[in-house]
């Protein structure tokens, strides 16, 4: 059968039925498939007459096929004969990291356990002689099982005509650098598009993890960078392959990724008492009558109180309970008459004619600005890292803007100022600017407010010297400005340096009352 003929139903080696073509690129394509005999899923690559690396594809199949590490996609068959070739391997259920981060932030070392159980598996390919090469987030699952699993080794090289260099171990110790890298931050420092966001650059390099994200731990940066930039860091020296990778995430706590589900999890309704409250298995029920939850003490959410009123029995108690309550109705009856009483002597002039109100109040309402970028109109060449700047304004305290690492504090005496500006699209009035700058102190800012993106035009309408942390910057009189810049005149120190950092700016206008 030639592979012109393919398509949905086909069957191969009598066995493995073609259902749904997944995707289709270079003159191969990826199928979702039935293995007839043992009624289970499988992929299956086939390819076209004109596809030039079947060989290559086979032979690298039947080569990853002796692999057993279970977190290696198994290969179950691989074939080129009488004009038919294909791959048939695991179908693998589950979601990506690619998937995992775009459902939202993936908490920094439940991303690096992913990547260190495929740092781990690689290194094992490695020492059969087998590599990578395409280590992408879509590659790397963790699947419905609750297990990690690498996809494409050996074959995804030989798919895409990759050949390993003389030093092949380097080049997926920095494919595991990548990927470590967009498990912390979310953000892919690779050339290829893949889905997320490009990493942001400073002064040409790709800044480190802890550069783009807040919270990242220093050991998971710096291994980051070791593998990624191939550079020492910390002093130890750069990961050189998915061995020493392995090795330098071995103490990364491995706890379990978010399950992989859609739906949220089921609410746990019952009748009885809460946990901690019921019988252990072990144990026989407790004897007597079921206590009445309702009249007993109270549950807080964590422990018994003792806000419920006690149970009472006997003759004697009932007659108690009844004396009491007509006592209680007693004394309301004589408090309700004296107030009645009273209010009615009040003198007319301290009745209102109306309820009284307080002022009205105006709440000041959040305004998104249109753009944000560097700005840099003293500097030679006018920019001020302009691809960090979105990270400011993008709703995530855990993403930054900063300005140039500078030699001093007064900017290395190069000019007398620097920041970050937002055109709000149209003038609007301010009424205040919420900016969350870093935690070392020495920071020194102006809030700058214009109609247009040229210093000059720019008014100063507030300012906060030797600050750090949450700043509110607030107008003395009424400000009206269709740009809004955060103008750093001295920084704060930074790793030997000086630089200036913005978490986040938040612009708030007057609103109605």
């Amino acid at each position: 059968m030639s592979m012109s003929a393919v398509e949905p139903g086909t069957r191969l080696a009598d066995r493995f039925r073609l259902e749904d073509r997944v995707d289709e690129s270079g003159g191969a394509t990826l199928w979702k498939a039935i293995d007839e005999i043992l009624a289970r899923p499988v992929a299956v690559h086939t390819f076209s007459p004109e596809f030039a690396r079947v060989t290559e594809v086979v032979t690298a199949a039947r080569l990853a096929s002796r692999l057993t590490d279970p977190r290696l996609t198994q290969v179950f068959d691989a074939a080129d004969e009488d004009g038919t070739a294909y791959v048939v391997s695991e179908w693998v259920s589950g979601e990506s990291l690619l998937d995992l981060l775009s459902n939202g932030a993936v908490e920094p070392e439940r991303g690096a356990a992913l990547v260190a159980e495929a740092a781990e598996a690689l290194a094992h390919a490695h020492e059969a002689g087998l590599t990578h090469l395409h280590l992408t987030p879509e590659r790397l699952m963790w699947t419905t099982g609750g297990t990690v699993k690498l996809l494409g080794l050996a074959v995804d090289a030989a798919i895409l005509g990759l050949e390993a260099g003389e030093d092949a171990a380097r080049e997926d110790a920095e494919g595991l650098g990548r990927l470590l890298y967009a498990a912390v931050t979310g953000h892919w420092p690779g050339e290829e598009d893949c889905g997320l966001p490009a990493a942001p650059t400073d002064d040409g390099k790709i800044c480190t993890p802890r550069q783009v994200t807040a919270g990242v731990p220093g050991y998971l940066d710096a291994i980051t960078c070791r593998a990624l930039l191939q550079e020492p860091k910390r002093g130890r020296p750069p990961l050189s392959t998915p061995a020493e990778v392995a090795e330098a995430l071995a103490e990364v706590p491995r706890p379990a990724p978010a399950p992989v589900t859609t739906a949220p999890p089921a609410l746990n309704l019952r009748d009885g008492a809460p946990d901690g409250m019921t019988a252990s298995p072990a144990q026989p029920p407790p004897l007597g009558p079921t206590p009445d939850w309702n009249s007993g003490p109270a549950w807080n959410g964590s422990s018994w109180g003792t806000g419920g009123p006690q149970q009472t029995t006997g003759t004697a108690s009932k007659i108690l309970l009844t004396v009491i309550v007509l006592l209680v109705m007693a004394a309301v009856g004589v408090g309700a008459w004296t107030v009645g009483k009273n209010l009615g002597n009040a003198p007319k002039t301290t009745r209102s004619a109306e309820p009284s109100q307080s002022a009205a109040t105006h709440k000041p309402v959040t305004v998104k600005p249109v753009s944000a970028t560097g700005f840099d109109p003293l500097g030679d060449d006018k920019v001020e890292n302009p691809d960090l700047a979105p990270l400011a304004v993008d709703g995530k305290p855990s993403t930054e803007w900063h300005t140039t690492s500078y030699n001093s504090a007064d900017l290395g005496r190069l000019k007398d100022g620097v920041g970050l500006i937002l055109d709000m699209g149209k003038p609007i009035p301010i009424s205040d600017v919420a900016v969350s700058l870093g935690s070392a102190p020495g920071a020194s800012v102006q809030l700058k407010v214009g109609d247009a993106a040229d210093l000059g035009s720019l008014k100063t309408v507030a300012k906060a010297e030797n600050t750090s942390g949450s700043v509110t910057l607030t107008p003395d009189k009424a400000t009206t400005g269709q740009y809004v810049v955060i103008w750093f005149t001295r920084l704060p120190p930074y790793e030997g340096k000086y630089r200036g950092t913005i978490y986040e700016v938040t612009v708030h206008s007057p609103g109605s009352a």
